[in-house]
């Protein structure tokens, strides 16, 4: 019985530091490449400015589809009919 408590309780873990860690890794991604663009377009360098300012919008695309898609993925179904 208390192994069967302790393969819960760590899947619960597991469960909730993937629902935290992956799209806060994503987030904070988001946010040093927006930092990282910020200062390069300070300090003159326009080029690598506009390079990073388009890998944040690409990193911030991954970071709404992740979020959206784990939502969907571990969230109820508002369509289905409840019975």
């Amino acid at each position: 019985m208390s192994s069967m408590v302790v393969k819960l309780v760590v899947k619960s873990l597991k469960f909730n530091l993937l629902m935290i860690k992956l799209p806060l890794a994503c987030a904070l991604m988001t946010a040093g490449v927006l930092t990282a663009g910020l200062i390069s377009f300070r300090q003159g360098n326009s080029q690598l400015g506009q390079l990073l300012m388009r890998a944040r919008v690409v990193v911030q695309g991954a970071t709404v589809a992740l979020m959206v898609g784990t939502a969907f993925y571990y969230g109820e179904n508002p369509w289905k009919k409840s019975s």
